[in-house]
């Protein structure tokens, strides 16, 4: 069965840091490319961030530029997604996703074929 399982969102202080993990099963994240998503209440889906999986390249969206950090490990079959520096901006449900895209990755949402359920990220004082 192939599913991808989130963890590690929660409340944070502006300022405070997260890492968010997406284990993989029923298949091999190797081959995929694997993107963050977010969705704030109200507002429209969101690419936060992609890893092409033919050469490594990545794309972080301007607003989380220098604070994301995306990653993943093959051998655990597991992405991630370190946010530093959070604010209030960021609050939103993330989902993570992986798709067999060919060359660059990119956000459009609709060629990740897999999803995470989303993790609630809050950032508040």
């Amino acid at each position: 069965q192939v599913q991808l399982v989130e963890s590690g969102g929660g409340l944070v202080q502006p300022g405070g840091s997260l890492r968010l993990s997406c284990a993989a099963s029923g298949f091999t994240l190797d081959y995929y490319a694997i993107g963050w998503f977010r969705q704030a209440p109200g507002k429209e889906r969101e690419g936060v961030s992609c890893i092409s999986s033919s050469d490594g390249s990545t794309y972080y969206a301007d607003s989380v530029k220098g604070r994301f950090t995306i990653s993943r490990d093959n051998a655990k079959n597991t992405m991630y997604l370190q946010m530093n520096s959070l604010k209030a901006e960021d609050t939103a449900v993330y989902y993570c996703a992986a798709g067999p895209i060919l060359g660059f990755c990119g956000v459009t949402w609709n060629k990740y074929a897999y999803w995470g359920q989303g993790t609630q990220v809050t950032v508040s004082s």
